[in-house]
């Protein structure tokens, strides 16, 4: 991060401000409220995405935001259904409360897949393609990456941060979120994953290995 408090104008409101091959850097901060949220900058830190309230993280809304705090995403947790016990989390485009368009299901089997995510119907009208994504690794560790089902292919990876200064990792609250794919994986959605992860496995004990980090 080149900057704190970056200029919110610098980028664009549209979620394809960033492109193919892109790198955001994740801090897990709110700058609205000093607390809980998270802030997004580019490579050349600029804010990018934020979330600005993540306190009531078990009953609210989350709302991702551009920088300008245009609404792009909801995340909201399915309610409970007696059928299944796994956590079941909703994506909703703006503010929405109908038509979700991503589903993300936390994987209750041991092993390394770590949730699905299943693109609905609704995603068509943002041009994402109907597509079941895995998510493996360990995102505790910032470690993990996203696949499509079909073809195998890496899509996107949280990886640690490093500082400039010696190669030293610079702890948890502040990692990389890359986007292989864009044409396939939308960069806001991707963030909106992560946030999805964070509320699955904030309370997990941090691992002190994972494959998917050498």
């Amino acid at each position: 991060m080149t900057k704190v408090y970056p200029n919110a104008t610098a980028a664009s409101a549209k979620t394809t401000a960033v492109n193919t091959g892109i790198v955001l850097t994740v801090w897990k901060k709110s700058l609205l409220f000093n607390s809980d949220g998270f802030t997004v900058f580019d490579k050349d830190g600029n804010l990018v995405f934020r979330v600005d309230d993540y306190y009531h993280r078990s009953s609210s809304d989350i709302v991702l935001m551009n920088a300008s705090g245009k609404s792009l995403l909801t995340i909201r947790r399915k309610k409970w259904c007696s059928l299944s016990l796994s956590d079941n989390w909703l994506i909703y485009e703006g503010e929405t409360s109908t038509n979700p368009i991503l589903s993300v299901k936390k994987q209750l089997l041991i092993g390394s897949c770590l949730a699905r995510v299943t693109n609905l119907p609704a995603a068509n009208k943002l041009g994402l393609i109907l597509e079941e994504y895995e998510i493996e690794g360990s995102y505790t560790n910032k470690c993990c990456a996203v696949y499509d089902t079909k073809r195998r292919r890496r899509l996107a990876e949280i990886r640690r941060k490093e500082a400039a200064i010696g190669g030293v990792a610079i702890g948890f609250d502040v990692f990389r979120l890359v986007i292989l794919s864009e044409d396939i994986m939308d960069s806001a959605v991707a963030m909106a994953i992560v946030i999805v992860l964070d509320l699955m496995f904030q309370s997990t004990n941090v691992l002190t290995n994972c494959f998917l980090c050498n």
